[in-house]
């Protein structure tokens, strides 16, 4: 049964907030932080040549724009833009593998987008090969792709499954066609279906399905609609995400009528409809957004106090490093993140010169360091041990401001402190962030985070 949360308790804590899919966040990056500053941490990371790495690799194109999509998008229907980013994005991986030293051996394997089947097959196999040469996946290896039903054809599965591909994820946002209307994605349950059943077919091992709450439209009767059909797919693990409204950096979110938004409260039971279906069928909740089937690989992580926060979500395979191609793409290399160049004629051209296409980045402090194990704990866990981070006292000492904001959470029933540590309650779960933001020392604590970096936590 999902908590209940009273609606002036949601008010309260319904403010612009961070996801943390990293900490330091993003805005916190300087660009400062340049080629140079990249090229001397991956000669350091080199140095650890047996150590495995995750790879990500950013694809921007598609063929039309989602109006609620928050993502690094290029609008394109030409396919021969792919053949040339492929191209650059094998020249780019080639210059890391150069600066490594030499090749790293491949724990998980991610592309997302963007569309990545906006590829033609032919692309996809010729990217696969090149990567593998240059990074190659261990056995039993993660590799899975973001895919768009409304795109992806049976040759584009063949194409993913020639390289390696054994997890696949799978937009579908909502099933009511007046709310994809309103988000320019219209896309049929047959088509959803029959691309799964494909897939299936082909031998993917796990099948990811994304959902969206909080887009316009959508009411408790549509959602449980939608809700219903996605029990008929029958998918492995299910990604139910908050609809992030920032049209201040998304100009196309504009296009959404904000009236028919469903706030606070409204959007919350959403969640909790998806919260008590997934439940309710055997899903195990992960984290702060995502369900898996009893026994599937995220579900005994996060019983076993494995689970792993990044930039590609919940995961269970964590690596020291995350090497990342392609426009806009982030990785995280000895103890900092980096982040590609934004625009695709920028980042090409330092390609082309043999450059690394850096845009920003941040090395990571000590300090850093000990307050990301912090929102890892309570992001993955809902549990944070003061035995792991050097006992009560120490914590109490060097922590004490934070605590003290943490008080009025504690009152709201959100978490509870005692002399073990601190472990996150059910309604905590749905207001993690808000608890993550405690610890956060690139906050302003005395003004509340400003709407134009964050979206709302509610």
């Amino acid at each position: 049964m999902s908590p209940v949360v009273a609606t002036e308790l949601l008010l309260r804590y319904d403010r612009p907030g961070p996801r943390y899919t990293s900490y330091p966040t993003a805005p916190a990056w300087s660009c400062s932080f340049a080629a140079v500053q990249y090229a001397e941490r991956l000669a350091q990371a080199g140095k650890r040549s047996s150590t495995p790495v995750s790879l990500y690799v950013h694809i921007p194109y598609c063929a039309s724009m989602c109006w609620y999509c928050a993502c690094s998008v290029v609008i394109s229907k030409d396919q021969d833009k792919g053949e040339r980013y492929v191209d650059l994005v094998l020249a780019e991986a080639g210059l890391v593998h150069r600066h490594l030293g030499g090749s790293r051996p491949v724990l998980q394997h991610h592309w997302g987008g963007g569309t990545p089947t906006s590829l033609r097959p032919a692309a996809i196999e010729r990217l696969f090969r090149g990567l593998h040469r240059l990074f190659p996946p261990l056995p039993g290896a993660e590799l899975s792709v973001e895919v768009d039903p409304r795109v992806t054809t049976r040759d584009h599965l063949v194409a993913l499954a020639a390289g390696g591909c054994n997890r696949i994820s799978m937009g579908v946002q909502d099933f009511d066609r007046t709310v994809q209307q309103a988000i320019h994605r219209e896309q049929s349950f047959e088509m959803t279906a029959e691309l799964i059943a494909a897939a299936r077919q082909l031998g993917f091992q796990s099948i990811n399905l994304d959902l969206v709450y909080g887009l316009p439209h959508q009411t408790e009767a549509s959602f449980a609609r939608s809700l219903a059909l996605v029990h008929q797919l029958a998918p492995d693990r299910v990604a139910c995400y908050s609809y992030a409204h920032v049209p201040w950096l998304k100009k196309h979110q504009q296009l959404i009528d904000e009236a028919a938004l469903p706030r606070g409260l409204q959007k919350l039971q959403l969640y909790r409809l998806a919260l008590e279906h997934f439940t309710g069928l055997g899903y195990e909740p992960i984290g702060m957004d995502h369900f898996a089937r009893g026994g599937d690989e995220l579900a005994l992580a996060a019983a076993q106090g494995r689970l792993h926060r990044n930039f590609m979500g919940y995961t269970t395979r964590p690596a020291d490093e995350m090497l990342a191609f392609g426009v806009t793409a982030i990785g995280e290399v000895d103890g900092a993140f980096v982040q590609n160049h934004k625009d695709v004629p920028e980042w090409s051209a330092c390609v082309e010169r043999g450059e690394l296409p850096t845009h920003r980045g941040h090395r990571r402090s000590a300090e850093d360091d000990q307050r990301r194990a912090i929102v890892l704990d309570l992001m993955c866990r809902f549990h944070l041990a003061f035995a792991d981070h050097g006992g009560r006292l120490a914590f109490a000492g060097r922590y004490a401001a934070e605590l003290q904001r943490l008080r009025p959470m504690v009152d709201d029933g959100l978490c509870t402190i005692d002399d073990a540590g601190i472990r996150v309650t059910p309604v905590g779960r749905l207001l993690v962030r808000n608890l993550c933001m405690a610890f956060d020392a690139y906050l302003d604590h005395q003004a509340p985070a400003s709407p134009g970096r964050f979206s709302r936590t509610v």
